[in-house]
């Protein structure tokens, strides 16, 4: 354990950073997932509704850092070419 006070504090800032991070990755993922269940049942409605969410959570996560702006466009590109392919 740290015994410096600036070390302690890292620490704290660390596991805190470490626990929002990975509740807007684990939100990412989960909305992500949302979109291709819905294109893999075909379900344009579904897939279009999920997407919005998708884009949206993607953008925030790529906002606040957690995410390169780069990996959160092509994921968004990705599931719009997915979504896209559906005709209903």
């Amino acid at each position: 354990m740290a015994n410096i006070k600036s070390a302690k504090k890292r620490i704290l800032v660390t596991k805190t950073r470490y626990e929002r991070n990975k509740a807007i990755k684990s939100g990412v993922k989960t909305a992500v997932r949302k979109v291709y269940a819905a294109v893999d049942a075909g379900d344009k409605a579904a897939a279009d509704e999920a997407l919005k969410g998708a884009i949206s959570a993607l953008s925030k996560a790529a906002s606040k850092g957690v995410m390169h702006k780069s990996t959160a466009s092509r994921k968004v590109s990705r599931l719009s070419l997915a979504v896209n392919k559906l005709e209903a």
